[in-house]
């Protein structure tokens, strides 16, 4: 009799463990959905307020959308909402004034990451990003921005080589305002934000670098046609006055030698040697009229840069989310994530977990939620998410081929 008991207490103890999961599940969908109703209510708020007459008003109102688009992965509620979001951006960049076309900037590239990676929106935005970033007429703040939103929305819409190699022509006419004199030796003396805008610049550059397969680079770069920079141009810009130009131009000179070796291995070989002395003075620079954190991170950055050089060794990171890691283990991965990171902030950690195009660019998978019996099913899609996950899934593998160049490629003529 005691055996039937205890089995029949067994099969209590177990009832109650289904019982209470079912519980635990529905409260937990209970949370969500009442999150997701505080959320679309702020979302609603903000967008009224994005078109009062008063620019503060409209300028915390893009801030506000912004936030919640960083935290939220709500691409039902955001494409029934796309035109207007549009409608913003355009407006604050083309007729905002400072901190609008800042926060203009910002909403750019979180829009299209919400509607994977839609072709369509990039290329109507990308127009007046471009005309903004030119107009030296407004700020340089406004102008930084700009090159990241239109770096990002490139690097997300586009697929064609020839186009992203005019960008990136365009990119280069700006940081070259960080060029060394025409004597070669000389640095430019230029003010803090003037350093911030190039430094901005030459990061899009080398994210749409990234991109663009190793054969045809190689070409680009060797045959005279001045198509990209040369290597000492870049070497110059390391000799800046501004920490952000220099980390720019390190990591972006590592860049273009994994780009080169993935196709030809001794790629530059007679410029190395050029390269390493510049790299090792930042890397082991103890000069008292730099702050010290600013040295601090340029010598992190440099001794990066220095083992690369001579080791073919790139550095590694594993990011933790949740239960799940991913690994950047190449300078183009790298570069990748800290341009997501940027437009994302502090919600890139939701943001992988949850956005299907952003898992697909670092081939994450399909994303997991612990609402299963076993903690690991899948979450359910609405027919505008599969919609998008198909859609932006072969766009995000031409992007995630960055960090595993194919050597195969047709040269750009």
């Amino acid at each position: 009799g005691r055996t039937n008991d205890s089995n029949s207490e067994d099969e209590s103890f177990d009832n109650v463990s289904v019982y209470s999961h079912v519980s635990e599940v529905a409260s937990s969908e209970a949370a969500d959905e009442l999150a997701n109703e505080r959320f679309e209510e702020k979302f609603e708020k903000a967008l009224e307020q994005a078109t009062e007459k008063s620019a503060q008003t409209r300028v915390q109102a893009l801030q506000s959308i912004c936030e919640l688009l960083m935290h939220r992965y709500m691409p039902d509620f955001v494409e029934d909402r796309k035109m207007t979001l549009m409608d913003f951006v355009e407006k604050s960049i083309r007729r905002g004034k400072g901190q609008e076309q800042v926060w203009g900037a910002r909403l750019a590239p979180l829009l299209v990451l919400q509607m994977g990676g839609d072709e369509g929106i990039s290329k109507a935005m990308n127009q007046f990003l471009l005309v903004t970033v030119q107009d030296k007429s407004v700020g340089f703040d406004a102008r930084a921005k700009c090159c990241t939103a239109l770096g990002l929305l490139s690097f997300l819409g586009c697929g064609d080589v020839g186009e992203l190699v005019q960008l990136m022509q365009y990119f280069e006419a700006i940081f070259a305002g960080s060029y060394l004199r025409g004597d070669d030796k000389t640095p430019v003396s230029v003010n803090a934000e003037a350093g911030n805008l190039h430094a901005e610049a030459l990061n899009a550059w080398g994210l749409l670098l990234t991109l663009i397969p190793s054969g045809d680079f190689v070409s680009l770069m060797t045959t005279g046609q001045n198509m990209f920079p040369s290597m000492k141009k870049f070497l110059g810009l390391l000799q800046s006055t501004h920490l952000d130009v220099r980390i720019a131009a390190g990591e972006t000179i590592a860049l273009i030698l994994e780009s080169g070796r993935a196709h030809d291995e001794d790629f530059l070989g007679d410029e190395i040697d050029d390269m390493r002395e510049a790299v090792k003075q930042l890397a082991t620079d103890s000069h008292k009229y730099r702050a010290k954190r600013d040295r601090k991170a340029q010598r992190a950055t440099f001794r990066d840069v220095l083992r690369y050089l001579e080791e073919d060794i790139s550095p590694e990171i594993n990011i933790r989310f949740g239960q799940e890691s991913l690994t950047l283990d190449s300078w183009a991965i790298h570069h990748q994530y800290s341009a997501l990171c940027t437009v994302m902030g502090p919600g890139m950690t939701s943001q992988l977990q949850e956005n299907e195009f952003m898992r697909e660019i670092f081939e994450l998978g399909a994303r997991l939620t612990n609402a299963g019996i076993n903690g690991n099913a899948k979450v359910k899609q609405s027919k505008l998410e599969r919609h998008l996950v198909n859609a932006a899934a072969f766009k995000a593998r031409s992007i995630s081929r960055g960090k595993n160049r194919d050597k195969r490629s047709a040269v750009v003529t």
